[in-house]
């Protein structure tokens, strides 16, 4: 795994839990607003080193009982194809998983789903779920391929038997009510859905601009 980050401790990113945040580097969407620019354009984090993950796995296994869970950010999580022998040793050591995800990859989530590697997901809705919004928001044109990806993982989620989140970052001057409604309706009352704020500072849209 290329690891790009690693917070020891947080309150905030697994609901209910003490968990340790992996940040996984790179990502396949270009989202304007995404604070995290070192962790998705390639040209920023090669120039650093990746964290080393064994440091990260012996201070994961010295905390065991005294940390809850693991949350598996990013960038993109399931690019990377090791991400199931990555959670696999997390759920060994004892961890409760959560995992964060664009929705991209449904062939992944899938396997994650089917070996038991996640105890908790969680998939960012950027938008109304259709090709020309999602265009505007991720900056990648030509999405009907990764728009059926995405509407597959939304199914795939709303199906699976561990606990599921979706969210949506509210973009001031893209998003208005009406789509926000539109996605909730979409999620549908019996799941949680999260309305995130926009964060002010450096995003990837400071490199494009």
């Amino acid at each position: 795994m290329q690891i790009g980050g690693f917070v020891k401790q947080s309150l905030i990113d697994y609901p209910g839990l003490v968990a340790a945040v992996v940040f996984t580097q790179g990502c396949n969407f270009r989202c304007g607003y995404c604070h995290n620019p070192g962790l998705v354009l390639p040209g920023l984090f090669e120039k650093k080193s990746t964290y080393p993950v064994k440091k990260m796995l012996d201070y994961l296994k010295e905390r065991a009982g005294w940390l809850d869970g693991v949350v598996v950010t990013g960038g993109e999580p399931t690019i990377h194809h090791d991400l199931p022998e990555f959670l696999r040793t997390l759920k060994e050591i004892g961890y409760r998983v959560k995992l964060d995800t664009n929705g991209s990859h449904p062939f992944m989530l899938k396997h994650i789903l089917k070996e038991k590697l996640a105890d908790y997901i969680a998939m960012d809705i950027k938008t109304v779920l259709k090709e020309e919004q999602y265009s505007e928001i991720t900056g990648l044109p030509g999405m009907d391929k990764i728009m059926e990806d995405i509407y597959t993982s939304f199914s795939i989620l709303k199906k699976a038997e561990i606990e599921v989140e979706f969210r949506t970052t509210v973009i001031p001057g893209v998003h208005n009510d009406k789509m926000l409604t539109c996605i909730k309706n979409e999620v549908g009352k019996e799941f949680r859905y999260i309305l995130n704020a926009f964060r002010e500072g450096e995003t990837i849209s400071s490199f494009y601009t």
